[in-house]
């Protein structure tokens, strides 16, 4: 189609324009999903709706609902928060940690290091590659979305559980579930100091930066000047280790870098956390042995400390419910254990 311009980022949002089309004067009332069904590619109306209950339906600048009556003059804009760019999925024979499957779904336990999509330099080896070789059978991965079966997502270097779907109908539900609050979703981390409280929330919106568009941000009073999305994030310690914390997080939004984020917003970043400045001694000694001990963990851990231990939803066939849970991997273990060794001594 001759209406997209690609690669077009939308700024306020940092999303990416991936359709615009720009109705006709001549042009009747009608439901955006079913108008947007015939002028676009293999977009089933179902698809759609799921683009417009994520939001990511714009008509002159405002997201809407499936349901909106396309009226003559109106600019639709369909954005993303992936660049567009024209590419076949490569089936790849990858392990996959396979927690929980079905003929609706599957949760993984992704391991640290393994991008989830491809990306900008990252178009294979990913989970999403080792998906399309597993569900190689199923007409859900062979279209051309870059994220077949995926309702949600975890950062490269976090590790933990993941839903993905593998039918229309599932992810069509889960995505729902995700987008309307309803699932479960528990992490863990590793925080450098105390935090005031041992049970918060902490809110904020939560946008790209304007220094530098790699990092997100919280923005305080983003509901009032429209920067970034509203975002909320609960906390409770569960163990204190002295000059660092063992967190868990439960997210009632899911925006990138949210825990990330946040925990930096309110000055604990995550142990090791490069992107955020949770790679520097920030609480302790000056001693070089305590030094010494904290580079150590850092090479133990070579990433940021969190984990995606617990995920809960609600079957998109059965109506069950379904909660799953995980071990946190060895790294993050080892080094919660030498900190807990390390406070023990210290005590002593």
């Amino acid at each position: 189609m001759d209406e997209y311009l690609e690669n077009e980022e939308h700024e306020e949002e940092g999303m990416y324009e991936h359709y615009r089309l720009d109705v006709e004067r001549g042009q009747s009332m009608v439901r955006i999903d079913k108008f947007l069904s015939t002028r676009i590619e293999n977009a089933s109306r179902s698809r759609i709706q799921a683009a417009a209950d994520a939001g990511n339906i714009l008509v002159n600048e405002v997201p809407v609902k499936a349901s909106y009556k396309v009226k003559p003059l109106d600019q639709i804009r369909i954005v993303m928060e992936f660049p567009r760019r024209e590419f076949k999925i490569v089936p790849e024979e990858i392990p996959l940690n396979i927690v929980f499957e079905d003929d609706q779904l599957i949760v993984v336990n992704k391991p640290a290091g393994l991008v989830v999509h491809p990306g900008h330099g990252n178009y294979t080896g990913t989970l999403v590659n080792a998906l399309a070789w597993h569900c190689r059978n199923l007409p859900l991965f062979h279209g051309e979305d870059p994220r077949p079966g995926l309702v949600h997502r975890i950062d490269k270097d976090t590790s933990g559980l993941l839903v993905v779907a593998k039918t229309e109908r599932a992810k069509n539900n889960l995505a729902l579930q995700f987008y309307e609050k309803k699932s479960e979703r528990r992490y863990q981390a590793l925080v450098w100091g105390t935090p005031k409280q041992d049970e918060g929330t902490i809110t904020g919106n939560i946008g790209r930066s304007p220094k530098n568009r790699q990092l997100f941000t919280v923005f305080p009073d983003g509901s009032d000047t429209g920067m970034g999305k509203p975002a909320v994030t609960h906390y409770s310690v569960l163990k204190h280790l002295g000059y660092v914390s063992l967190v868990e997080c439960r997210l009632e939004t899911g925006r990138t870098h949210q825990i990330r984020v946040h925990m930096k917003y309110i000055n604990h970043p995550l142990f090791n956390d490069a992107t955020y400045g949770g790679d520097q001694i920030l609480r302790g000694t000056t001693f070089a042995k305590y030094r010494q001990f904290v580079q150590n963990c850092f090479k133990l851990l070579p990433r940021q400390a969190l984990h995606a231990k617990t995920l809960g939803f609600t079957h998109p066939v059965s109506g069950e419910k379904m909660v799953f849970d995980s071990e946190l991997p060895d790294d993050m273990a080892t080094v919660i254990k030498k900190w807990e060794n390390y406070i023990a001594n210290r005590n002593d």
